[in-house]
């Protein structure tokens, strides 16, 4: 079906780009707190901001590819789409795929649920980093490695988040 996977990214691309637009819309409506002297990046509203107009600019870009290859005609479409389907994850990948998400879906759920608020949120986010990363680093390093990217993966992701909400965004966490 050549025509249908460039009609459908269309359609997705162009629902993308609405609901990036309403984001970034509702954003703009939220109290900016000006009058007790708040900057542009401590308002509401700019976090939301940002990731609308994100979502839709990739949502524009996949709208604007799929009018393109749809301007190439059946035939050049259908060329493109056999490059497209000979570059598809294997059977192997696939399932890689589906083990890895079977093990961040428990980790996720692991720091939303078991670790916030039962220990301190500084604690939680390193540990939480750290095992998510020993997750996913290639299985062929080094424990030494894989451990050591982990710890250091933790700390420093901590460290940023911490300074960013408490020093650029004046938010006190947990």
């Amino acid at each position: 079906m050549p025509g249908q996977s460039a009609r459908s990214d269309l359609l997705g691309g162009f629902a993308w780009l609405a609901f990036g637009l309403l984001i970034l819309s509702e954003s703009l409506r939220m109290d900016r707190f000006t009058k007790m002297g708040a900057l542009l990046y401590t308002m509401p509203g700019f976090v939301p901001g940002i990731l609308g107009s994100i979502i839709a600019l990739l949502g524009a870009a996949l709208a604007f590819r799929s009018w393109l290859r749809s301007r190439l005609g059946p035939q050049r479409e259908a060329e493109s789409l056999n490059g497209e389907l000979h570059d598809r994850p294997s059977q192997e990948s696939e399932t890689l795929l589906n083990q890895r998400l079977g093990m961040a879906l428990p980790l996720c759920l692991l720091y939303a649920v078991g670790l916030l608020g039962q220990v301190p949120f500084w604690l939680a986010t390193g540990l939480f980093v750290a095992m998510f990363t020993y997750c996913f680093t290639p299985k062929d390093l080094r424990l030494s490695r894989r451990m050591s990217s982990a710890l250091v993966s933790g700390i420093l992701t901590t460290a940023v988040v911490i300074g960013v909400f408490q020093y650029v965004f004046l938010v006190r966490l947990p």
